[in-house]
């Protein structure tokens, strides 16, 4: 009896090995990838033209395939271990996941559409509303499925604007079509550095109705209030913001690809790489094997705390870039 109940006790452990295993294995980030040689690859692989808009879609691609090829796939929305049991991943996903999706609402409402009284491109009003679906559905319709599918969508619109006898399909690359994407990812960035700096609690003053002696709000609100990230949410909100860092830095270095002219003639390409700059400094390799918490002058690290600075000097940077493009 003894013997038996050891073998089971020997197999159960070695079963918890091999899920602790590919759980690691799991859990390595995708690397980043050149997208300005990834559009000429793909460009070369299906006799297409590269045009303006070329790069910036390929990359929203690519983007959102690495999401779902990438080490284990997609894992947000498994129901059996071990994926089941992680979440620093499924938290990066999330984190990438946004940025697709505001990319994609902009190529819908905006870079494809020459004034806001010209009708959407059929292939991206497909497209668009494919990643919305919840992160975590694994039934059917499941997440994978759906995003596969504004992932072709995505493809067709690419080979429309590639052909040079399709005048109906267009990406302009405007300064106030990119300044209303940046204002996007403005809100992501700054929402994420909020939540990250809250990792050790904050009191702070309500600022909500700040600038505006008239303005009101639905329900009263205390003047002071104390922000802190759970405990249990600190790895998850500090790798979403990996995520969504790694992703949106894709997409900043394809921008500067397609709308380069416009960077140029307001001057504002330098402030496109310092963003560029911070954003590459939040993919750094995290040699601590956790996320630690530490006060934010004590004894231990505080990682949200760090990976926080860069992203607000990246949003302060976006912030400035949008006023660029505002310019006459």
């Amino acid at each position: 009896m003894a013997e038996h109940k050891g073998k089971i006790a020997a197999a159960f452990g070695a079963i918890l090995l091999l899920f602790y295993l590919i759980a690691v294995y799991w859990s390595i980030e995708p690397a980043r990838f050149n997208v300005v040689e990834s559009a000429k690859a793909d460009a070369m692989a299906r006799n297409e033209k590269i045009v303006v808009g070329y790069t910036t879609t390929t990359t929203l691609i690519k983007v959102a395939e690495t999401l779902l090829d990438k080490n284990g796939g997609y894992l947000s929305n498994d129901v059996i271990p071990p994926s089941v049991l992680m979440d620093n991943m499924p938290a990066w996903e999330y984190g990438a996941l946004e940025m697709v999706r505001d990319l994609a609402l902009s190529m819908r409402k905006d870079f494809s559409r020459s004034q806001s009284q010209s009708t959407e491109h059929p292939s991206l009003k497909k497209a668009q509303p494919q990643f919305n679906i919840s992160s975590t559905a694994w039934m059917w319709p499941s997440a994978e499925g759906e995003y596969r599918k504004g992932i072709e969508y995505l493809y067709e619109y690419r080979a429309q604007i590639a052909n040079q006898q399709d005048a109906n399909s267009q990406f302009y690359a405007r300064a106030d079509n990119l300044r209303g994407w940046l204002k996007e990812s403005e809100k992501r960035l700054g929402s994420l550095s909020q939540r990250l700096s809250a990792s050790v609690g904050q009191e702070r003053v309500n600022t909500d109705l700040a600038g505006d002696s008239a303005a009101h709000q639905a329900t009263n609100a205390p003047l002071r209030h104390e922000i802190k990230t759970s405990w249990w949410q600190i790895d998850d909100v500090f790798y979403e913001a990996r995520g969504a860092t790694w992703a949106l830095l894709h997409f900043l270095k394809a921008v500067e690809y397609d709308f380069g002219d416009v960077l140029d003639k307001k001057n504002a390409r330098i402030s496109l790489l310092q963003i560029v700059r911070e954003l590459e400094a939040t993919q750094d390799t995290v040699w601590s094997p956790m996320i630690l918490n530490g006060s934010g002058f004590g004894l231990v690290a505080n990682h949200s705390l760090v990976m926080a600075n860069y992203i607000s000097r990246a949003n302060a940077a976006l912030i400035e870039l949008s006023e660029l493009l505002a310019q006459g």
